[in-house]
């Protein structure tokens, strides 16, 4: 399985984006350095794992492609989930606000034209689900969501949130790394755009509680939210293998909403 963090025995695995013909470089990942127990300790308190959290400029790195800032850490705003049966979607309880609303999305030159088509459908997927958010691209002015280019996010990994939305924004965007995947392939590069988009309005993992579950391995819970979990009436209680917001995803796979994803955004947004 790939993930949108890399699996160390997968030698083509990562939880970015990559093409082999770019050469650009916008940003270099700086050397992990340690995480204090205290913002361990905060970390945890908001109901994210704390197994290979990484600091970095704006923050920490949690559950591969999660940044949560300082000032989210401090904020303390109470992290609760909503559940699709007892292993799917999940969200946070920061969630973009003044609706309905068109959030603007930008994509960096350095990407090549592969990327510009996937995020051009990972936009569609959305606003064909006649959300109370939607998505435009621009090519000029600052956008909402700008999608960042970087040659490297550590070891494997695929892509990486702006976050969780703050203040009834979304986060501000997500990078990309366009030398690990190494694929043109349109709907693969979509589903994980749309899953850092995600990320950015509030949705986290789908296996929130094991990530076994699309990632393989032992039982791996990403830590209990502060306020409990939330059941969304008239959905089933399996497990759903489909789902976007899933922690890790197979090389070239594309996973377009499932029905219940649907349900989820809809009843969110």
């Amino acid at each position: 399985m790939k993930s949108f963090r890399l699996l160390p025995l997968l030698a083509l695995a990562g939880a970015t984006l990559s093409l082999s013909s770019c050469s650009k470089k916008e940003e270099v990942a700086a050397a992990p350095s340690a995480v204090s127990q205290d913002a361990m300790a905060q970390i945890k308190a908001l109901g994210f794992s704390t197994q290979d959290v990484k600091k970095v400029d704006d923050g920490y790195v949690v559950e591969g492609d999660i940044l949560l800032t300082p000032e989210l850490l401090a904020s303390a705003p109470g992290y609760s989930t909503l559940r699709v049966g007892q292993d799917e979607q999940y969200r946070t309880t920061n969630l973009v606000g003044s609706l309905p609303r068109v959030l603007t999305v930008s994509i960096s030159s350095s990407f090549n034209s592969a990327y510009v088509t996937a995020i051009d459908e990972a936009i569609r997927r959305y606003n064909a689900a006649s959300l109370r958010v939607t998505f435009r691209r621009i090519t000029s002015g600052t956008a909402d969501l700008p999608v960042k280019y970087s040659s490297n996010l550590g070891t494997g990994v695929l892509g990486q949130s702006g976050g969780f939305p703050s203040g009834g924004n979304p986060a501000p965007g997500f990078t990309l790394v366009p030398n690990v995947i190494n694929s043109s392939n349109t709907n693969y590069i979509a589903t994980i755009m749309a899953h850092e988009m995600g990320h950015c309005i509030g949705m986290r993992h789908t296996d929130y509680y094991n990530r076994a579950y699309s990632c393989g391995g032992s039982a791996s819970n990403e830590g209990a939210s502060t306020v409990g979990a939330i059941l969304i009436p008239g959905t089933p209680s399996a497990a759903e293998p489909n789902s976007w917001m899933l922690a890790c995803v197979g090389n070239g796979v594309n996973r377009p909403f499932t029905a219940n994803d649907l349900t989820a955004l809809n009843y969110i947004y």
